[in-house]
């Protein structure tokens, strides 16, 4: 079973040309949390994604996947 693309941290980013270490940084977190965010292992909080998108300057929305499939 392939596993479902929620969030798209990994893909905001690249598009900022930012790291995952830069976040883990700005957030004080651990980078295997982050790895795990973005490889959609498991999902942050959305006090947690509220800050990640305040950090990358973007909507919330933009960090979730709405794809229906």
């Amino acid at each position: 079973m392939s596993r479902k693309a929620i969030n798209r941290i990994k893909v905001v980013l690249v598009e900022k040309n930012l790291s995952s270490k830069w976040l883990a940084e700005k957030l004080d977190k651990n980078e295997a949390t982050i790895s795990r965010w973005c490889t959609n292992d498991v999902q942050p909080t959305l006090n947690t994604l509220a800050s990640i998108a305040e950090l990358l300057g973007v909507q919330i929305t933009d960090l979730i996947n709405n794809e229906q499939k």
